[in-house]
């Protein structure tokens, strides 16, 4: 995936995983974006270098009852990549005044 040619969502996406957001589903709070947007971006994007992705400890999910997750991390090509999206969406740019209040959860096993 080129630094110029990412999309909107992608772009969006990739800045939560810059802001911390680490999960699908902590993405998606805080994206706003559906599962049918986030996950195929994520594997693009994990594909394209963008973001490198780990599977937590099956342990770590089985205590908490729930699937493991897999968590995305920028990588050097990412912020490289954010940058130059952002240029061009410039909207992202600033401060949404309607943006929502989401913590992203950080445990990490």
């Amino acid at each position: 995936m080129a630094k110029s040619f990412l999309s909107f969502s992608a772009t969006v996406i990739l800045q939560a995983v810059a802001n911390g957001y680490q999960y699908g589903f902590d993405i998606m709070d805080a994206t706003g974006l559906p599962s049918g947007t986030v996950y195929p971006a994520l594997r693009r994007l994990d594909d394209a270098g963008l973001v490198a992705s780990k599977w937590e400890r099956p342990q770590i999910a089985q205590r908490e009852l729930r699937p493991p997750r897999k968590y995305y991390e920028m990588t050097s090509d990412g912020n490289a990549a954010l940058a130059e999206a952002v240029k061009r969406y410039r909207v992202l740019d600033r401060p949404r005044a309607h943006a929502r209040a989401v913590t992203p959860v950080r445990e990490r096993g």
